[in-house]
């Protein structure tokens, strides 16, 4: 795969920006009302040698207000990782942590109290940023995104998927350009190891990428939640491992119910990660695009 190169911070900050104000004019958020906050995620590695963990927990910190913790309900995962986990343990840690939350701000010396308290086997995951209009609201959405066991889709919902696809395919094929695309583009690349995200096509032009992927709502609402969230990551991965500009678009199929609470919040979701979105109708000039910028037209 040919090198793909960085994306300024600038470019990244600009993209939200731009995004939290397309949300402001179709949602009704103001930039007043968006929160600078911080999270990370608690780790249960029962072997720090093999470093295996399953998160269970996270803290979002605002900059104004109370903390917002949650904690996993589902300990299966727990169960499938330690067999002899002391759940109940690890369950009162929520009552716990609220507590020590509401008496310190500082943030060193609760990571060091929570490494400490557990001998590593409660483990802090590095600081994320986010923006939030309610923290609270927030909190229960990364909650769902990194606590929840993984929603698998039904038949259905992979075979509109892969139609999509399929037509982003053929009209690249058109113009004669998807033989020379990038295909299931890995995420762990440019993230971190064990990261499963495969973008599905991309190429690089004129100093930039360009990547696509195909999303079928309403059934694909969690993929959407996970490529918005993973968004800011992969950029940040490639502007630091390559560094050229990145653009990230989601393909969608036509006539959606924008009406729809879910599909409106997954359209939100990945516009307010700055994720570009086009439908199957727009295709042909996309693929015309590339082609004009891989010198094939």
């Amino acid at each position: 795969m040919p090198p793909f190169v960085r994306v300024s911070k600038v470019f990244l900050q600009a993209g939200r920006l731009a995004a939290s104000s397309e949300c402001s004019r179709r949602y009704g958020v103001t930039m007043q009302q968006l929160q600078q906050c911080n999270f990370f995620l608690l780790r249960y590695v029962p072997d720090t040698v093999k470093n295996e963990y399953v998160n269970i927990g996270l803290v979002l910190l605002p900059a104004a207000g109370r903390p917002e913790v949650r904690f996993t309900r589902d300990w299966s995962r727990v169960r499938c990782l330690d067999a002899e986990a002391d759940l109940e343990l690890l369950e009162s840690l929520e009552t716990e942590l609220r507590g020590q939350l509401l008496q310190t701000n500082d943030r060193d010396f609760l990571l060091r109290k929570i490494q400490d308290s557990f001998s590593n086997a409660l483990q802090p995951s590095e600081f994320k940023a986010c923006l939030a209009e309610s923290p609270a609201v927030e909190a229960d959405t990364l909650a769902r995104l990194y606590l929840e066991r993984p929603h698998r889709r039904a038949p259905r919902e992979l075979g509109a998927r892969l139609a999509i696809l399929g037509r982003m395919r053929q009209e690249f094929e058109s113009y004669g350009v998807w033989r020379v695309m990038h295909r299931e583009i890995r995420a762990a690349e440019y993230t971190r190891s064990g990261d499963p995200l495969k973008i599905d096509c991309g190429y690089s032009p004129n100093g930039s990428v360009k990547m696509f992927q195909a999303l079928a709502l309403p059934g694909d609402v969690n993929a959407a939640k996970v490529l918005a969230f993973s968004f800011p990551q992969l950029f940040e991965g490639i502007r630091k491992k390559e560094g050229k500009k990145a653009e990230l678009t989601a393909v969608l199929e036509d006539e959606l119910d924008r009406t729809q609470e879910t599909i409106a919040f997954a359209l939100e979701t990945l516009e307010h990660q700055s994720v570009g979105i086009a439908t199957l109708a727009q295709m042909p000039q996309i693929a015309a695009t590339a082609a004009r910028e891989l010198g094939f037209a």
